[in-house]
């Protein structure tokens, strides 16, 4: 998968509107040729390269499953593709201006706050049952036990209670004051007149017992401008118009989504029109849409999206060889990115040397960088005791280094970039064993659970400005007794880190904001929980004579506007 990775746990903030203006202008490259066409108005059919763990919105963050979702669901609030905060099922965003949001005090005497949100007043679901705040109060309810295990708890822990104003407006209460405290785009609706009844036969079992899973084509599951229709467990998920939609009428009769792992096959299924397209959020790498651009760009149009998508390798801190930060920085020193970027990327997808892209105005070019180098990577694991042996692997107190690195099985491009980093750590004396799994084991229980041992490889997608907390506080290291809430997969745990992501949220002036950021930037780069790979630009392959698809280049999908696309007859 790309887990929607990372997505932003808690309450998010919008970003300048003159850079998302200049991301619209400079990034989107269509292809001059021939106009190939779609199937037909009645069925579009879109391949992706990940089949989702589940179609329940709180649990298993998967782009995939993200990806369709926005196809039937509405967020409360989400972020545009101009990269600003917008409402999508509220009317407005709270504001301290308006009076829908107030400073106020916790019980326990705590700084706190109150905001306001009044739902759209046609908003039903797609059974016709109109979404109220009783589908609020429920989705509190949930999200605030301790025994479901949704991914979003951090989120509701943060509230301490909501207030029923009428079948439409709810004030949630904050027991903490934050900067980006108008965003509710973590919060996930749920239907309370289909899932309370099962909710209440157990929360611990809840999440097997979903009707998400257990009855996916319910039409009050859903409330956007499609329904689920059907399912076909692992190949395709048909979804057809919401005729209770109260929104603009989308222009296809049915969306038919295809999940095909191996993306080679993907571009083969392309060519021969059994798809018309391939998703950009979860399709195939850019070298592929190169290559695929370079022998049939006179039949589709490449649209080639940068943005907030963050390939890299979680190491899991629990394991003895990874906890010497001379290895782990050994290692990020043994790899060649600037010729992964290069040689694979043609330069489209630019080396990473932190977690923040360089988008995004909280970037901070000052951070440290490691440069390649073999030599110092060898000096490194010689001073942490780790000795070259006679097979070329090194060895410590008996013990050869090797280590495990997993990833998607079937993304060619995630391979191909293991093999590369097999080979060059294989030159400084480090033994790895690749060992791959399907999307939905690997993001569904290996890395969710923390079952890797050594490495694992995949990308991190982030709102604009997005506080890494699920990932780098202490507080998000899941673990059995937490239900594996959080997505602090390493294990990291800094006091310091801590500290910066909570000042990050409650201190809200700019110089303090920069200051904050940077010193996270520097942090991250001096600890090195994660080895930085290079940040992804995600291509979409699709007929010409379709419109209106807009790529965020970030964590929320193009979906979410999916009513806006269009065939040109």
């Amino acid at each position: 998968m790309v887990p929607r990775p990372w997505r932003h746990r808690g309450l998010i903030r919008p970003v300048a509107a003159a850079l998302a203006g200049a991301f619209a202008l400079l990034f989107f490259v269509a292809l001059s040729a021939p106009q190939a066409e779609a199937a037909d108005k009645r069925r579009l059919t879109i391949g992706i390269s990940q089949y989702p763990s589940t179609l329940h919105p709180s649990f298993d963050s998967m782009m995939a499953k993200s990806y369709i979702a926005g196809m039937a669901r509405r967020r409360i609030t989400t972020y545009s593709p101009e990269w600003l905060e917008i409402c999508q099922l509220c009317t407005e965003l709270p504001s301290l201006e308006k009076n829908t949001a107030a400073y106020e005090t916790t019980p326990d005497g705590k700084p706190g706050m109150a905001v306001t949100y009044t739902l759209k007043p046609d908003a039903v679901w797609a059974d016709g049952v109109p979404i109220t705040t009783r589908d609020i109060a429920f989705t509190v309810e949930v999200g605030k036990n301790p025994e479901t295990g949704i991914d979003n708890a951090e989120l509701y822990s943060r509230i301490d209670s909501v207030d029923i104003l009428d079948d439409k407006s709810f004030t949630l209460h904050l027991n903490k004051r934050t900067c980006d405290y108008s965003g509710l785009a973590g919060f996930d609706i749920l239907p309370a007149h289909i899932e309370r009844p099962i909710f209440e036969q157990g929360a611990s079992e809840y999440r097997h017992r979903s009707a998400y899973d257990t009855d996916p084509t319910q039409p009050g599951l859903w409330h956007g401008p499609y329904r689920v229709a059907r399912v076909t467990p692992g190949q395709s998920i048909l979804l057809e118009r919401n005729p209770n939609w109260w929104g603009a009428r989308p222009y296809f009769d049915e969306i038919l989504v295809r999940a095909i792992e191996n993306t080679a096959a993907l571009t083969a299924n392309l060519l021969s029109g059994d798809i018309d397209m391939i998703a950009g959020e979860v399709g195939i790498p850019v070298d592929q849409a190169l290559s695929f651009e370079a022998k049939h760009g006179a039949d589709f149009k490449a649209v080639y999206r940068p943005g907030l998508f963050y390939e890299h390798i979680d190491l899991n801190l629990d394991n003895p060889i990874l906890q010497d930060s001379r290895v782990r920085l050994a290692l990020l020193t043994a790899i060649d990115r600037d010729a992964i970027s290069q040689r694979l990327f043609k330069g489209v997808q630019p080396v990473a040397h932190g977690n923040v892209n360089p988008l995004d105005v909280r970037y901070d070019a000052t951070a440290p960088r490691v440069a390649y180098n073999p030599d110092r990577a060898a000096a490194l694991l010689d001073e942490a005791g780790w000795r070259m042996g006679g097979n070329g692997i090194r060895e410590k107190d008996g013990q050869p280094l090797t280590l495990t690195i997993q990833t998607t099985a079937g993304n060619t491009t995630r391979e191909l970039v293991e093999q590369v980093l097999q080979n060059q750590w294989r030159a400084v004396g480090v033994d790895i064993r690749i060992e791959n799994e399907p999307a939905r084991v690997l993001f569904g229980e290996t890395i969710s659970k923390r079952k890797f041992t050594g490495l694992a490889m995949f990308a991190w997608l982030s709102a604009p400005e997005s506080i890494p907390r699920t990932t780098l506080h202490s507080s998000q290291i899941p673990t059995a007794e937490n239900a594996w809430i959080g997505q602090n997969y390493t294990g990291y745990a800094n006091p310091e880190m801590d500290r910066i992501i909570d000042d990050l949220e409650t201190e809200c002036a700019e110089t303090d904001q920069a200051r904050l950021w940077s010193r996270l930037q520097h942090l991250y780069a001096e600890d090195l929980p994660v080895l930085p790979l290079y940040f992804r630009s995600d291509p979409f392959l699709m007929p010409k004579n379709l419109t209106g698809v807009r790529p965020t280049g970030h964590q929320y999908p193009s979906t979410l506007w999916v009513e806006e696309w269009r065939l040109n007859d």
